[in-house]
């Protein structure tokens, strides 16, 4: 009941941080070890593994999408639940939903088995490259339960007042998965199936531990039998579809990338699109940490119908969302040379590649937290059309768009450009829709 307490103080930057900075570390260090993964790969095995991994990303991304779109959209209603004082409701929601992702990670590990065989083909892919998707996402596809799982328990951890936990999970999952690239890659020679399987291990950590915390009765949030709620489903799926579009379009965009990339430079190019998403996922798990962070205050607020603790906080996420903006923008783009050659010696083509990309991809990290911001907000708020309009726009309209026209008159330059491009066009799109609904959620 400790978090209860904390919703009902004063809205302040430092209560705020309680809630974002554990959240915003989890994040960022979630992030850091998906790279490490690309660290370990691409100077253990080579530039060609390191390609694979981007191949699979979309599929990966798919297993995301659904157990984002569950955890956030379901946790919105949850702590709604309970801002309205419907404790024990939430709770038979909550353990309903979990169940749900368990049927949905082993039905979808079923099917990726099932198309995996048929997934690269009609790719140009080199013989190697394809044998490293192959191998990468058979080893994968095995911890779909557990990934999904640690999605949801992350999100829950925090909104039950253990954010902490879910911080002290997550990085204890990253260091294990670090260990477990070097011993699985480095001493047992495993390759990159070693690569998937550590991460998948590192993963399993926020599962196992979220099966043993909810399993408390003392918990805010435990489980309790569960009441067969299809509406409660279908609002969950439909307020955190969102968020589920943000992932899912972000594989069909990445395909594009990898397509793109493929007709103008060849497979150097995939390694080099890898290196540059892997920097701009480590600074945007900043601004989606923080949105993670302060999302169920946004709800539970909305349950009670405080507007002023809403507003005062939507104001003061702005401006911590500007600074940040503008310390990744800064900090990426005088970094650049580190944080390519990390990954890609100076002497190697992907190396050029990656540098040029990078400086001209910075440029959306000034655009991106406010987009993150807006469209998490509108899910906390359970207005999950507004925020998936946002987040559908951002991730595959404008991408789309600008993925089309600019690489067709900038060639690979245009490439690069059509991040920050897109980004531009959502601030905008963000900006109208937040001032349309002002007056609805006075914030």
């Amino acid at each position: 009941m400790e978090k209860e307490n904390a919703y009902s103080k004063p809205v302040t930057l430092k209560g705020i941080l309680a809630f974002a900075v554990p959240t915003i570390a989890m994040s960022v260090f979630m992030s850091f070890y998906t790279m490490v993964d690309g660290l370990f790969v691409s100077n253990l095995i080579g530039t060609s593994a390191l390609s694979a991994i981007n191949l699979t990303a979309p599929v990966i991304q798919l297993v995301t999408a659904i157990s984002t779109m569950l955890a956030t959209g379901g946790s919105a209603a949850i702590m709604k639940k309970m801002g309205e004082q419907k404790p024990d409701e939430a709770r038979e929601d909550f353990t309903f939903l979990i169940l749900v992702n368990v049927a949905v990670g082993v039905a979808m590990c079923a099917a990726g088995y099932a198309v995996m065989g048929r997934l690269f083909q009609g790719m140009g892919l080199s013989a190697d490259v394809a044998a490293y998707c192959q191998e990468y996402l058979s080893r994968y596809l095995l911890f779909t339960v557990p990934i999904l799982l640690m999605n949801n328990f992350t999100l829950y951890m925090i909104a039950s007042g253990k954010a902490t936990l879910s911080l002290f999970c997550s990085v204890g999952g990253g260091v294990l998965n670090m260990v477990l690239d070097y011993v699985l890659i480095a001493v047992l020679h495993m390759g990159i199936g070693g690569a998937a399987i550590a991460t998948g291990l590192g993963y399993s950590v926020t599962a196992a531990a979220g099966l043993v915390v909810f399993s408390r009765r003392e918990n805010l949030l435990h489980f309790t039998k569960p009441a067969l709620r299809l509406r409660v489903l279908g609002n969950a799926a439909a307020n955190g579809c969102s968020e589920m579009a943000t992932a899912l379009v972000t594989g069909i965009i990445t395909l594009m990338f990898n397509w793109t990339m493929l007709r103008y430079v060849g497979e150097d190019g995939i390694a080099a699109v890898t290196i540059i998403m892997y920097v701009l996922m480590f600074a945007s798990s900043l601004y989606t940490g923080y949105s993670y962070g302060v999302a169920p205050m946004l709800s539970y607020y909305y349950g009670e119908k405080n507007r002023e603790k809403l507003k005062k906080l939507v104001a003061i996420s702005l401006k911590v969302i500007a600074v940040i903006s503008l310390v990744t923008a800064a900090a990426s783009y005088a970094a650049t040379g580190p944080l390519v050659s990390v990954f890609a010696r100076p002497d190697n083509p992907v190396y050029g590649l990656a540098f040029t990309g990078n400086r001209i991809c910075t440029i959306a990290l000034l655009f991106i937290g406010f987009n993150i911001f807006a469209s998490g907000m509108f899910t906390a708020l359970s207005n999950g059309v507004v925020s998936a309009v946002l987040a559908f726009s951002r991730s595959f309209v404008f991408m789309l768009i600008t993925m089309l026209v600019l690489p067709a008159v900038f060639g690979v330059t245009g490439i690069w450009l059509a991040t920050p491009a897109a980004e531009l066009m959502a601030l905008a799109l963000s900006a109208a829709l937040f001032g349309k609904y002002r007056k609805r959620y006075q914030y």
